[in-house]
């Protein structure tokens, strides 16, 4: 426990994150395990899948066009159940549920931008490269920090990791009435040189058998998630606990609320503190740069502040359909740069490609690693270890802008 004192010029923090049972959850893993059946068979396909569920039924719908079969009413039903919905007495089961399929091909406009970008439409044959173009118009976010060890933000961090554990308390039996569905949110305060100094609340949303005893619930909650998850370092006298605050969650997942693929988009990311370009990832093959070009910026932004450049960076990408490269890149590093941003605009450009094409490529994103990402978010996830949490490009950096290693 520890006592330290807050000042006029702290301020705090937010983040939440769901568990994998959460109705919208439960829509971005069927999207993305939808998407991986398909990169499995077929890495060229061409994927824009999205979910919908509620009470008994669920719909699957969007454009895909691939040469290859998969058995979508089958995914959709095998997902359900590793989710952890295996049981009629939760009112939503992957036996008893509604399977609806209504897919199509994707749209020949876009399609043709994609094939060949407009640079190469756009120039003679002889002298343009292979390309291809950014499958939507958009802007994407990445960023990162060094106050944890995977350089994201703290809030962010104890989120997911709350939720994660709290599943796996489920499904180790530790805590048996736990129920797929549930949430948390995480209050932190900051000083004024931005150092996260305590935890402010910690809040535990978990949906339980009904005959749970609330007290009992409460203090194991407490003592072996919170407990186990947050660091006691940052918890002093006046952290506050809030576990089930409305008192009873029985009703939950697509009992409870209808879901639908696309609607964490700041739970996929870095919480609310930070920007984001509004496009999500799930159910989306890396021609999207929604997807491939947030992946990419997180990359960058990751590697400049493990190079040392900065303690904080956002990377912003702006990309347009068809096109080969991105009409804008812009950082921000929040008065941390080590070096000038010029600079290290200069050594971005340098050291990685930005192209839809090299970005798939240099991240390998053509193979089926989505579902698992679809929930307790896509960034920090060194349980993963994705392409682009890598930091191999910042001894690079380090030694290109002429910076001693600490």
């Amino acid at each position: 426990m520890t006592n330290k004192k807050s000042d006029s010029s702290s301020y705090l923090q937010v983040a939440e994150s769901v568990t994998e049972g959460h109705p919208d959850k439960l829509c971005d893993q069927i999207s993305d395990a939808v998407l991986d059946a398909i990169l499995e068979q077929d890495p060229m396909g061409r994927v824009a899948c999205e979910v919908a569920v509620t009470a008994g039924l669920v719909i699957v719908f969007g454009e895909i066009t691939t040469d290859c079969y998969v058995d979508i009413t089958d995914i959709v039903r095998r997902t359900i159940k590793k989710v952890g919905y295996d049981d009629p007495d939760y009112g939503f089961d992957y036996k008893t549920c509604g399977v609806t399929v209504a897919i199509s091909e994707q749209s020949p406009d876009i399609s043709a931008g994609v094939n060949t970008a407009y640079e190469n439409r756009r120039t003679d044959s002889s002298q343009s490269v292979d390309q291809i173009g950014a499958g939507d118009q958009g802007i994407m976010i990445g960023y990162a920090s060094n106050e944890t060890k995977d350089l994201m933000p703290l809030p962010i961090t104890l989120a997911h990791n709350l939720t994660k554990k709290l599943t796996a308390l489920r499904k180790e039996g530790v805590l048996p009435y736990l129920r797929p569905d549930g949430k948390s949110q995480v209050v932190v305060e900051y000083d004024h040189n931005d150092k996260p100094i305590r935890i402010d609340s910690v809040t535990i949303a978990a949906q339980h058998d009904p005959d749970v005893n609330e007290e009992k619930m409460e203090k194991d909650i407490v003592e072996l998630l919170i407990g186990k998850v947050v660091p006691t370092d940052l918890i002093d006298e006046r952290t506050n606990f809030y576990v089930n605050a409305s008192g009873r969650f029985v009703v939950g997942g697509p009992m409870g609320d209808a879901g639908l693929t696309g609607r964490k988009i700041i739970v996929d990311t870095y919480g609310p503190g930070y920007k984001h370009g509004g496009g999500a990832f799930s159910g989306k093959d890396p021609t999207k740069v929604d997807r491939s070009g947030a992946y990419m910026a997180r990359y960058i932004a990751k590697n400049i502040v493990a190079a040392g450049l900065a303690e904080r960076c956002e990377v912003q990408l702006a990309y347009v359909i068809g096109m080969a490269q991105p009409v804008s890149v812009a950082f921000e590093t929040y008065g941390t740069a080590r070096i000038d941003i010029a600079l290290i605009k200069k050594l971005v450009f340098k050291n990685f490609d930005l192209t839809p094409s090299s970005i798939i490529k240099n991240l390998d994103l053509r193979k089926p690693i989505y579902s698992n990402l679809a929930a307790y978010g896509h960034f920090g996830r060194s349980d993963l270890n994705p392409p682009w949490e890598r930091i191999d490009k910042a001894e690079i950096l380090r030694k290109e802008s002429n910076l001693i290693s600490q």
